[in-house]
């Protein structure tokens, strides 16, 4: 599993080799479950690094492109709240709370982002 993961390896530009290392590290059948900050649909590519919010589409099309399989999303992490909007980005949130010295009450009443949560099998050979 990772966690909040994926907008470091691609402000790195290592996302690619993140999921690759996966892929060649699990068993056939192995998942791989990722929680992530959930950016708007749509969203270009240098604003998803920026503000630390990846779309679902991109992170998706990184797993399966070294060959795993979407088996399944949740919205157990999801935060309804979270405007994705904020002027540091997901570091504006709990727990990072970068700038709120500024509209302090405003952010820890939002919470934590809004993250996607997805599974990932490597298909059986």
């Amino acid at each position: 599993m990772t966690r909040v993961n994926v907008h470091n390896w691609s402000l790195a530009r290592t996302d690619a080799d993140a999921f690759k290392a996966f892929y060649d590290v699990l068993k056939p059948g192995g998942i791989l479950g990722v929680v992530e900050h959930r950016a708007h649909p749509g969203t270009p590519f240098e604003q998803q690094v920026k503000s630390g919010y990846m779309t679902e589409a991109y992170v998706i099309e990184l797993a399966e492109k070294v060959g795993f399989k979407l088996v399944g999303k949740s919205e157990i992490n999801a935060n309804p709240k979270d405007t994705k909007d904020h002027p540091h980005g997901v570091w504006t949130l709990p727990p990072t709370n970068r700038g709120l010295f500024v509209d302090r009450q405003k952010y820890l009443d939002i919470g934590e982002s809004d993250r996607m949560t997805l599974k990932f099998e490597k298909p059986a050979k």
